[in-house]
């Protein structure tokens, strides 16, 4: 039972960092605009927000630096695809691989950098039950923080004039234009926020979840948040729902190896994108589904009048 507490609270800190850059993507995406960079902002939001505790020791800038340096990233996608109109695929990837080389290079001095004491957290009383208080009450409060956040993003996308809005930019922004409401400005500040959300989640994964910082460490991560919007069809609930699987997928493998079991660790390093590869697959199959699911707009420019 203790085992499985454990597997429990690693897999809530692993799924975090996906919960929090899948339910910003799944914002982008909603209104429309598809942002294939998450992995490069997801590893300069890592060296930011680590950079910053080493020279602060403060988590909570380390936080702001990550979201600072997301949104700054999703602001220059935002000006190239929504501005001047650049393809959104091409940009997108042209992101990741620039997020994976300027990370690189203004990361080569922390990469033997320590943070300071780790500090450790439990909920008041909760903490000390058998069982559920390691599993699921000694954890950062960004775990938390993820759970109400994708709540609130929830209510906002389907019980809020705004999310409403959000949702018709994603849906139809011909008509949403004939409206009056700003298509492209709202476009902007949707990609913005999702590029803050997954600075949080970059500065989370170097900071709380390894914490160390080393080039490449986000290891495809951005790529499984972006099939995570897929996988759940664009609504919060299942983000957070399938946050949790690849996370405890990808903790297994530690686990299996901690119990002795005879699998080849290339094999069980492999489990996380297996498993995104099988459920994209599925999901696939099923053309028909997607598209009913699926923003009508998404990945297609808009420019008043054209």
């Amino acid at each position: 039972m203790e085992a499985v507490a454990l597997l429990i609270a690693a897999t809530l800190n692993a799924g975090t960092v996906l919960a929090i850059a899948g339910i910003g993507l799944l914002i982008n995406e909603r209104a429309g605009v598809l942002n294939l960079g998450a992995e490069g902002m997801l590893l300069v939001a890592a060296i930011a927000g680590f950079a910053t505790a080493v020279h602060t020791g403060s988590d909570t800038l380390a936080f702001v630096a990550g979201a600072a340096a997301g949104a700054l990233m999703a602001a220059a996608f935002g000006v190239l695809t929504i501005g001047l109109n650049t393809n959104q695929v091409a940009t997108g990837l042209a992101l990741s691989l620039f997020g994976a080389g300027f990370s690189a290079f203004i990361g080569i001095g922390y990469v033997q950098g320590k943070l300071g004491s780790r500090p450790q957290f439990a909920v008041p009383w909760l903490a000390d039950l058998p069982f559920i208080g390691p599993a699921f009450f000694r954890q950062h409060p960004m775990v938390y923080i993820a759970v109400l956040l994708v709540i609130a993003v929830a209510w906002f996308l389907y019980r809020s004039r705004a999310g409403l809005v959000l949702r018709a930019v994603g849906e139809a922004p011909e008509s949403a234009h004939a409206l009056g409401w700003p298509v492209r400005r709202i476009r902007m500040a949707a990609v913005m926020a999702g590029g803050a959300l997954c600075g949080v989640a970059g500065a989370y994964l170097s900071v709380v979840y390894t914490p160390l910082w080393a080039e490449g460490m986000v290891a495809g991560r951005g790529w499984i948040a972006l099939a995570l919007t897929t996988f759940a069809t664009w609504r919060p609930a299942r983000v957070l729902l399938g946050a949790y699987l690849f996370g405890g997928v990808t903790m297994l493998q530690f686990h299996l190896q901690g119990l002795g079991v005879d699998v080849p660790s290339q094999f069980l390093s492999m489990l996380p994108y297996l498993a995104a590869i099988a459920v994209l697959v599925l999901i696939s199959s099923n053309a028909a589904w997607i598209k009913a699911n699926m923003p009508a707009a998404l990945g297609k420019p808009f420019f008043p009048g054209s």
